[in-house]
């Protein structure tokens, strides 16, 4: 009777013991906090960075252009496990590492991809005072570190990511990377400033449900990453919210400061006393732009659109240049409307009606009954503009073909919104009462967009788990964990409501495995610079003397010149005249890649953070370059009149030049006669191609067509189980070089007035 007793007191402790452990995971009891991680790798020796100066110099020479700047190659957009998303990502049900953490990102610049200069750009809707704290005490050591003699190997930034998003056009100001000049903690931001309404909710409040603590159940071999997680969100919502009537000066540090338009943002940030650069980026992102979103409204002079000098063209989710005819959905916003079908695009809400239709006549209904029912689905589908494949109950990612895709873009963006392309930006003109005009005059760049830590990771397609931003569920079985089924598949939709929509959870609506198979390692920024300083590279943004590439490092030279070859204006500047222009245009191809990683990479890192941080490719240079195979003009008339149709203002491409490219890059030059004749104010930039090279998900939804054009199968790229990973989803692309834009003010009967070079 003892030995029972004392069984079943053991038994009764075992159980109670279990019970409280199940109890702790559930109230995030053993969850531990994570830091910023370690920086291991000490300074690059000087003799690798003036070679990597000395061989840019040479093309340079030999395209005869003068050695007053050097160029720089950078990464501004970054995120660690800092980032809510980032930390999901990260974790290893869903194909994850287990932590991405800032130190590596230091490590990753300096040896895996080389570069010169990068920026933390964590969302600020997940950052802690103490995360925050954090973050510049490592980019405090990064630039200790990389800069023991004085001649740094690399330059790191600290900024944040505003990460804003509106449910309908109205509310919508998207993405906005803020970036600082230095690292002195009294010169920066009190506070990374979150973006109000939905991103607040789904990073802040609501994030918990994007990863409930039971999961740690389903890999318990893993179950510290699933509890730090739960740490991570509450930690968030535990630093209480700003007054929002105090101004931004006279808050305390230890307080949650939110903005809800970029006005607002600007108008914070100055009550501080500081300038940072303001970065757009994701501007056509149709995963979260609504349908019929356009740029006029940041225009208005409320929302300070003066601020933001460069913006993101390229980046690890695609491509935002390019403007298109066609629209998604059109009409009023509270009745929109699915369009036909134009040439080159397929609207995904006409799609939903053909899934539709093809389900009613499986069931033997008649044409006129599945006609009606295909309108219907049409309309619902519009109604929820983004989201509208949630109006298909139980359809699969492959149901939808490549509706929604832009077919002729280069790298498009998923479900590109070609309203919000930087290309409608620059087109775009607000007029007030008053008859002033406002209009956006920006420089480009390209980033990464990196959630793994990993700035610049576009130098060689290899890797996707962890040099992309794809990732998913390891089985089906985990997947319906996350995203339940439907469970069925009836022959007619459903007609959500905006209230509904809004509550549902953001992984719903932002279809994220069709957006895996378009996820690429992203851009970079090059800075033409009078220095390799913080200052040189910070004069050389402000000034908008740079250009972006989709990942490679060409080299591109874009100025107008006066008769004798003189340089008037360079890339980014601005210039007042009546003349004619003429332009020049120097370009050299990237260098063609070696395998594995150069001697000072192995030697600084070790073997294992090498294969662990590098994967064991870094960037490698051999000594020949890419071809430069032609130079595009793009010109842009911005509007001069209330309602001036865009269609007609971007001609794109309105020239092209054929590079006689023998190894050393081209010269080229160009001029517009029309310029005087046409009297209106005028805005050229240049795209150098290159010759094909492999890239990451070139292919995007890897379509089969029939004889008319139409995409009539897919073979998605996913994130998930469905591909292994293993496969990388190479495809060939020209890889290109985006120079800033020149921005020409017409004066009829003026004298030339010459402005910023």
């Amino acid at each position: 009777m003892r030995n029972l007793l004392i069984a079943g007191g053991i038994l009764g402790a075992l159980v109670l013991a279990a019970g409280l452990y199940v109890v702790g995971v559930l109230q995030g009891w053993h969850g531990q906090t994570r830091g910023p991680g370690d920086i291991t790798g000490e300074a690059i020796p000087a003799e690798v960075i003036e070679d990597r100066v000395a061989r840019i110099q040479a093309s340079a020479d030999a395209l005869g252009e003068p050695a007053d700047t050097e160029i720089l190659f950078g990464d501004l957009h970054v995120h660690s496990t800092f980032s809510t998303d980032a930390f999901v990502w990260a974790l290893p049900l869903l194909r994850g590492e287990g932590a991405n953490p800032l130190a590596d990102a230091c490590d990753f610049a300096r040896y895996c991809s080389a570069l010169d200069f990068w920026a933390s750009t964590d969302h600020a809707e997940a950052l802690t005072p103490t995360r925050w704290s954090q973050i510049i005490g490592t980019m405090q050591q990064c630039a200790a570190r990389s800069n023991p003699d004085g001649t740094p190997d690399v330059i790191p930034f600290v900024g944040f990511e505003w990460t804003q998003v509106g449910a309908l056009p109205d509310e919508h100001y998207g993405h906005k990377n803020v970036i600082f000049r230095t690292l002195d903690p009294d010169q920066i931001a009190a506070r990374p400033i979150a973006a109000a309404g939905i991103t607040v909710t789904a990073l802040r409040d609501n994030a918990q449900a994007l990863l409930p603590p039971e999961v740690a159940f389903l890999d318990l071999a893993n179950r510290q990453d699933y509890y730090d997680f739960g740490r991570f969100v509450q930690e968030v919502r535990d630093v209480p919210l700003c007054d929002e009537d105090v101004p931004s000066s006279e808050l305390p540090r230890e307080c949650y400061e939110i903005a809800a338009t970029p006005g607002e943002l600007v108008a914070r940030l100055e009550s501080q006393g500081l300038d940072p650069l303001i970065i757009p980026h994701g501007s056509s992102w149709g995963f979260y732009t609504p349908p019929g979103t356009t740029w006029d409204k940041q225009l208005d002079p409320a929302q300070r659109p003066e601020s933001f000098r460069l913006i993101e063209i390229f980046s690890g989710h695609g491509n935002s240049e390019e403007y298109r005819s066609w629209r998604a959905v059109i009409g009023d916003d509270d009745a929109p409307v699915c369009p036909e079908p134009p040439d080159n695009y397929l609207p995904s809400c006409w799609r939903a009606g053909e899934i539709i239709r093809q389900r009613c006549q499986a069931e033997g209904l008649s044409d006129e009954v599945c006609e009606a029912r295909a309108i219907v689905a049409r309309e619902d589908a519009a109604f929820v503009g983004l989201a509208g494949h949630l109006s298909v109950l139980g359809e699969d990612e492959e149901d939808w073909l490549d509706s929604g895709q832009c077919r002729d873009c280069f790298l498009p963006t998923f479900n590109h919104v070609p309203t919000t392309s930087v290309q409608a930006g620059l087109a775009t003109t607000r007029f007030d009462d008053s008859g002033d005009a406002f209009r956006f005059r920006w420089g480009f760049i390209g980033s990464s967009d990196t959630h793994t830590a990993r700035p610049g990771i576009g130098y060689k397609p290899f890797e996707r788990h962890y040099m992309t931003d794809a990732g998913g569920a390891v089985s089906q079985d985990i997947a319906e964990r996350f995203l339940p089924a439907d469970g069925e598949a009836p022959a007619e939709s459903r007609r959500m409501s905006r209230d509904e929509l809004i509550r549902t959870p953001g992984f719903q609506i932002t279809e994220l495995e069709r957006q895996a198979s378009f996820f690429t390692g992203g851009g970079l920024v090059a800075a033409h610079v009078t220095e390799r300083s913080r200052d040189g590279v910070w004069q050389a943004l402000e000034n908008r003397q740079v250009y972006a590439t989709s990942g490679l490092r060409q080299l591109l030279w874009f100025d107008r010149i006066d008769e004798d070859g003189n340089r008037l204006t360079a890339m980014g500047g601005e210039a007042e005249t009546a003349e004619a222009p003429v332009f020049r245009v120097r370009a050299a191809g990237s260098f063609r890649q070696n395998e594995g990683c150069p001697d000072y990479a192995v030697r600084g890192l070790g073997p294992d953070r090498l294969e662990q941080l590098c994967r064991g490719e870094c960037h490698n240079p051999g000594s020949e370059r890419y071809r430069i195979t032609r130079i595009e003009v793009v010109r842009i008339r911005p509007q001069s009149h209330e309602g001036e149709a865009l269609d007609n203002l971007i001609e794109d491409t309105w020239m092209t030049l054929p590079c006689d490219d023998r190894g050393e890059g081209c010269e080229v030059t160009f001029s517009d006669p029309g310029y005087a004749e046409a009297g209106r104010d005028t805005i050229y930039y240049v795209r150098a191609i290159q010759e094909p090279s492999g890239q990451i998900n070139a292919e995007g939804l890897r379509c089969t067509y029939d004889e008319n054009g139409q995409c009539i199968e897919v073979n998605p790229c996913f994130g998930d189980y469905r591909t292994e990973m293993n496969d990388d989803c190479v495809a060939d692309v020209e890889h290109r070089a985006w120079s800033s834009p020149i921005y020409l003010t017409y004066l009829a009967g003026e004298a030339v007035i010459e402005e910023t070079e």
